[in-house]
């Protein structure tokens, strides 16, 4: 499996797509090592958007993926399915909401959390409003958020959890040159549309979804389809088989805050598991 070198004098920004399942949970948490040591990972954040059953986050969740190296997790639409976690949102520094839904909603409204190397990323999310619940103005949000930033805090990623490309790419025209990177979830299917603005805002409208891909979107085949078929309400639950991580990587310059390169990854369970072994026997 051939991984992208990265320059000694950069940092590699991984944002990992919509943690569908206890499948997609699995996947993403074994998977830390390999960020780590192939890809060259410097700072993991995850949408954990749907790791409990397709839809929120428990806390035993969050503290799993905390404790497998996971340095920061956004949301989205479905942040409050599992309330219990409402009190993680707020006792905990490296979770965060949209920042466009009301002040008082449980949650802070960006985070900053730190590579290995001590490097300062700041992390904010925001959720769109084509299509979606109704939320506050994200520009006005986003823009609250940054003035409120620590000047030397140069490194920003901004995860934008929208139905609409227009969204995203309004958002990412908007904070070009104002953040590191502008990265897309809640679809579920990843775009090729990775680019680097002229700003020096890296931008992609989804990075995808980590999870069962033999499914409709992580979930169960046939119950979507005889829905939507037949509009006989079903239960439409997680699929699991097929599993893949899909997210995006960002190498950014840390004396500016500009983004250098961008690329997708894709990483199939197997090839995790053949990763795993080699590694274990070269020890």
């Amino acid at each position: 499996m051939s991984t992208p070198n990265k320059p000694a004098d950069q940092v590699r920004i991984l944002l990992v797509g919509d943690v569908v399942g206890k499948a997609g949970l699995n996947l993403v948490c074994d998977a830390v090592p390999w960020m780590r040591t192939a890809l060259g990972a410097d700072l993991i954040i995850v949408n954990a958007e749907n790791a409990a059953d397709g839809a929120g986050l428990t806390c035993a969740q969050y503290r799993r993926l905390v404790d497998a190296g996971v340095d920061a997790i956004t949301l989205g639409d479905h942040i409050y399915k599992k309330k219990e976690i409402a009190a993680t949102l707020a006792a905990e520094a490296n979770i965060v909401k949209p920042a466009n839904f009301p002040k008082d909603a449980p949650g802070k409204d960006h985070c900053i959390v730190h590579t290995q190397q001590g490097i300062p990323v700041a992390v904010i999310s925001l959720l769109g409003r084509v299509f979606m619940r109704p939320v506050d103005c994200p520009f006005e949000a986003v823009s609250r958020v940054l003035a409120s930033i620590p000047a030397e805090v140069l490194l920003r990623v901004c995860d934008v959890h929208a139905e609409a490309t227009s969204d995203k790419q309004c958002m990412g025209r908007y904070l070009d040159g104002k953040v590191t990177a502008v990265l897309g979830t809640h679809t579920h299917v990843p775009t090729a549309d990775e680019q680097i603005f002229p700003g020096g805002t890296a931008f992609q409208c989804d990075v995808g979804m980590t999870g069962p891909y033999l499914s409709i979107l992580g979930r169960a085949i046939e119950p979507v389809l005889n829905t939507t078929l037949t509009f006989d309400p079903n239960a439409f639950h997680v699929a699991k088989d097929d599993v893949r991580l899909s997210g995006t990587w960002v190498d950014a310059d840390p004396k500016t805050g500009k983004a250098t390169a961008i690329a997708r990854l894709h990483l199939r369970e197997d090839e995790l598991k053949t990763w795993i072994n080699q590694s274990d026997k070269s020890k």
